[in-house]
């Protein structure tokens, strides 16, 4: 195998070449550190990265494998994880000069989940500020004009740019689905409350989950399967039989699929790339999909999240705010300042929607497998000081449904175009399945 072109194999194949003897972990990291040095200056995608560190752990685990000791699933593989998350050999900084210097005493539980599975923690990956809005320094890989999204910035763009198989991010809005979409990966947000939490940034209990980023979705569905569990310590979370996300992942459906192609209310804001691509992906998919309109009550649910994230930002961020709003950015503050302001009886209003709104979903998937629509606007913005509008994952995200960006549409400028797909809540195995039908129906035309 041609050391130049390890790092670009797929996670599953390089544990399973690991595992096999082929290539040894140090290999795959040293080929990784070499492309990060290639592409990193003009990317941009990390917080913090020691190599040595990097492979320290990798010759570590190349002895362990001498010892015949076991292999996890994710055994040699590195990953990148965003700097939210905390890791207690690394810094975790959350993207604000805040935190700097910030070292954790203890993994976050998915971290310890991960180094369990064998994986080498790669580095920290590129944050917003706090992850929400204000932008850092990551570039799109496609294109360093363009914002690779947010929050998960570095996430989407370490991944795209071939720097790591994969990366962990975290969605409290669109911070997974929308760097994905702009950063041309596969970006997936499991089903609300699978995912432990325990040591991650707390921005808004209610909404923030946490998602993976990988370039196929076999790898989409492995690393997704060592990081759903029971903590104690993050009370969404519950005891519950393994989620069979590969096998099921990599079976044909027992029926070709039915999917609901949903516009959303926000429809208008698409842009015309957008609804040409779509047009020719419904076109494509015939009769197998079918559109669905939301009742227009559905628009009000935007302004339910709004009301519920940022009144939790502010109780989360209470420190942040009294002793450094000075060094905030305008828009984090301003989003402190609305929700200090939001009164208990909207907040308490807001949050009583959330299990209408998933009642409300429900009956739609006893006809179809999963919804379509779009993962953002259109492409990556042009520009650096934004990191793109995340209201095409806003409904799903409050309803707290499993979430896949598919990379398989290009807008006319050549950056990529995300295609979301949307599943049932706890239903994400299927997801993933009706996922690799629809991108292989795709790739066959």
């Amino acid at each position: 195998m041609d050391a130049s072109q390890i790092n670009r194999l797929s996670a599953t194949d390089a544990a399973r070449a690991i595992r096999d003897g082929t290539i040894n972990s140090e290999e795959l990291v040293s080929a990784c550190l070499a492309r990060v040095r290639e592409v990193d200056p003009q990317v941009q995608a990390w917080a913090f990265l020691d190599p040595d560190h990097a492979l320290a752990q990798a010759r570590l685990l190349d002895q362990y494998r001498k010892e015949g000791k076991p292999l996890g699933p994710l055994y040699g593989v590195p990953i990148g994880i965003k700097d939210i998350i905390d890791t207690a050999d690394m810094p975790t900084e959350d993207g604000t000069v805040l935190h700097a210097g910030r070292m954790p005493d203890a993994d976050a539980t998915v971290v310890s989940m991960l180094r369990a599975a064998g994986a080498v923690i790669m580095g920290k990956t590129v944050t917003t500020e706090l992850a929400t809005f204000f932008p850092g320094k990551t570039r799109n890989p496609h294109n360093p004009e363009h914002t690779p999204g947010g929050s998960s910035s570095g996430s989407a763009a370490a991944v795209a740019a071939g720097m790591v198989p994969l990366a962990l991010g975290s969605q409290t809005n669109g911070s997974v689905i929308r760097p994905a979409a702009y950063c041309g990966v596969f970006g997936f947000k499991p089903t609300y409350g699978l995912v432990p939490r325990h040591g991650v940034l707390k921005q808004s209990p209610t909404l923030d989950q946490l998602g993976v980023f990988a370039r196929t979705i076999g790898d989409v569905a492995l690393i997704g399967e060592q990081i759903i569990g029971y903590d104690a310590r993050d009370p969404s979370t519950m005891p519950r039989a393994r989620h069979p996300l590969a096998q099921t992942a990599s079976e044909e459906p027992p029926l070709p699929p039915l999917i609901a192609f949903v516009k959303t209310p926000v429809w208008e804001q698409t842009e015309p790339d957008t609804r040409e691509a779509f047009g020719e992906l419904v076109e494509h998919l015939g009769d197998r999909v079918e559109e669905f309109v939301l009742p227009d009550s559905a628009r009000d649910a935007f302004e339910w999240h709004r009301t519920i994230m940022e009144a939790e930002m502010a109780a989360s961020y209470v420190a942040e705010y009294e002793k450094g709003r000075d060094r905030l950015s305008d828009s984090l503050r301003g989003q402190l300042e609305r929700g200090r302001a939001i009164s208990a009886l909207e907040y308490q209003a807001a949050l009583a929607r959330i299990p209408q709104l998933i009642a409300g979903f429900a009956p739609l998937f006893d006809r179809y497998a999963a919804i379509l629509t779009p993962a953002a606007a259109g492409t990556a913005p042009r520009g650096l000081e934004s990191t793109g509008s995340p209201i095409f994952c806003t409904l799903w995200t409050l309803a707290g449904m499993p979430a896949l960006n598919l990379p398989i549409m290009q807008g006319a400028n050549g950056l990529p175009l995300g295609a979301q797909l949307v599943g049932a809540r706890g239903d994400d195995a299927r997801l993933l399945r009706t996922a690799r039908w629809l991108a292989a129906r795709v790739a066959g035309s």
